[in-house]
């Protein structure tokens, strides 16, 4: 038998561990990365706007997979304003464009999990997944081995994704 190993699914599996004693340690990981001016790399903050910001998923589905976060804590898209709201559509057309500046995906998942039953992992500080997609994304790797192989380092792509914010903000 072939071993295929992916050290850092360990992290996403213990992340789920005692979630409760987490909660209650860590509080909100999204929170964190909205209040930590100057950690942008370490939490994987690419942009930052008035009401909400962008960041990297620590455990992506594809690389350069994106979370749309407003900066108030809420469950629920009821929950905020209109302003804060448009401004969250305002910074999905900004991922798309830098998502496409980086990589020229063929096509996108975009997604929003409210509650714990739909998937989300953070059921309490609602955000928006935008994962791009490639024709043969799901190759024999992700359906036979549930693994799915990220060709470059968070840091680094988080390096990325923060420049070409800059970049298409000023050719805007």
């Amino acid at each position: 038998m072939d071993i295929l190993w992916a050290p850092w699914r360990s992290k996403y599996i213990e992340s789920f561990k005692d979630e409760e004693q987490n909660k209650n340690q860590k509080g909100c990981f999204l929170c964190e990365a909205a209040c930590s001016i100057g950690k942008e790399r370490e939490l994987l903050v690419v942009e930052r706007l008035k009401h909400c910001f962008i960041m990297m998923n620590k455990f992506p589905y594809n690389g350069g997979h994106l979370m749309i976060v407003p900066y108030k804590h809420v469950a629920n898209l009821e929950d905020l304003s209109v302003e804060e709201l448009l401004e969250m559509m305002d910074a999905l057309k900004l991922a798309l464009k830098a998502i496409n500046f980086v990589s020229s995906p063929h096509g996108f998942n975009i997604g929003i999990n409210i509650g714990r039953v739909a998937g989300a992992g953070v059921p309490d500080h609602i955000h928006i997944h935008v994962v791009p997609r490639w024709n043969g994304d799901t190759s024999f790797i992700s359906i036979i081995s549930d693994t799915k192989v990220v060709s470059q380092a968070l840091d680094e792509t988080q390096q990325v994704f923060a420049e070409a914010f800059k970049k298409i903000k000023t050719d805007i």
